[in-house]
């Protein structure tokens, strides 16, 4: 993924090819156009999200799709599929019918599918394994990555300090874990240090929805920190951060287009969500940036490797803002900002700017 910094920002390393599985274990795999290669199929076990969940699973299941085509490999045994899972009592049983069913390199996309990883690991030598956001050490069929998304979220607080109005503003967390706090820890350092440099006092309204699902939830979280008068909240909650969207689009329909309140989105592109209508008819749209975390090219690069009998087992490969791996879009942050915040990546390339990655103790 090579993003133009006109447009976006990239941040982390780029991240390799994540093979997907078939939908579910109450899925059957749906079989398209292309070649069969048991060798060089991919599976994805998907976290409590499903694919289209505009988020963390649908931006690595982009990645399964590009490494099919690229490959003319067919969806379904023998290519790429996803496995949704509903629960984390999916995992197992979705990781061995991937395993079972031929797929050679199989992706667990979350941290919460570690110890699941690990287990099929030891069961499956002969199989290559890829688990995302954690690590897992002593597997030479597994390789492990990690993002550093507290660089990426530093930036996002840049922006947010130089947008915010009220001097407000929030942030909402999926469940508490090392994983969220890069997110957290970033984003509330990069809102001091813009404060600092702008002369501003800016406040951070930190809550959690305890899981990744809970739309209704995080759209009442949401809720109440729009009418303690914060303007921009920046959401790492998953699928549960579509409750974000919504109490934002319900907000500010309500509202004149010049009193708009924004939304950070994560993972993915999630400017599309901020579409609306403004109580005076003018067509608008609310998503000020988002942190993205580019889980396709990474998903898409382990796999080309795979092909090429280049598996990284046994590696942890760390993904920052000088490989490409995530990345800050433009949106709709003004351009003296947008300076700063490329300065800003710069200067964390070059260690002059250390972001942390745990939230400092209030």
């Amino acid at each position: 993924m090579h993003l133009n910094l006109k447009k976006s920002i990239t941040l982390g390393l780029v991240v390799t090819a994540m093979g997907i599985l078939s939908a579910g274990c109450s899925h059957n795999t749906q079989n398209g156009a292309g070649n069969s290669d048991k060798k060089h199929s991919i599976a994805l076990i998907t976290d409590f999200n499903g694919v289209d969940d505009h988020s963390y699973d649908e931006i690595a299941w982009k990645g399964f799709t590009d490494y099919g085509k690229e490959h003319h490999l067919k969806r379904g045994a023998g290519g790429y599929q996803y496995f949704e899972s509903n629960g984390a009592s999916d995992f197992v049983p979705n990781l061995n019918q991937a395993a079972s069913a031929g797929y050679q390199t199989i992706y667990g996309v979350g941290f919460t599918l570690t110890d699941s990883i690990k287990a099929a690991s030891k069961k499956n030598p002969k199989r290559n394994f890829v688990i995302v956001d954690s690590v897992i050490t002593g597997r030479k069929n597994v390789v492990s990555t990690i993002f550093k998304s507290n660089d990426a979220s530093y930036l996002a607080g840049l922006a947010a300090a130089g947008t915010t109005k009220t001097g407000k503003v929030g942030f909402v967390g999926g469940v508490r874990s090392s994983v969220i706090d890069l997110f957290e820890a970033g984003f509330r350092k990069g809102v001091a240090d813009g404060a600092k440099a702008l002369k501003k006092k800016v406040t951070v309204n930190v809550q959690y929805v305890g899981d990744f699902t809970s739309t209704d939830k995080a759209k009442s979280i949401a809720k109440s920190m729009y009418a303690d008068n914060a303007d921009i909240v920046y959401q790492a909650a998953g699928q549960a951060g579509n409750g974000v969207f919504q109490e934002a689009k319900d907000y500010n329909k309500t509202r004149l287009a010049k009193q708009k309140v924004w939304v950070i989105g994560v993972d993915i592109d999630q400017e599309k969500l901020g579409n609306y209508v403004s109580k005076d008819g003018k067509k608008e749209n609310f998503t000020l940036t988002s942190v993205l975390k580019g889980l396709d090219v990474v998903c898409k690069d382990i796999a080309d490797k795979a092909y090429h009998n280049k598996f990284p087992g046994g590696k942890t490969l760390v993904y920052g803002l000088d490989s490409n791996g995530v990345s800050l879009t433009r949106g709709h942050i003004d351009a003296k900002t947008w300076s700063s915040i490329k300065k800003a990546r710069q200067a964390i390339i070059d260690g002059k700017i250390k972001v942390p990655v745990k939230p400092a103790k209030k």
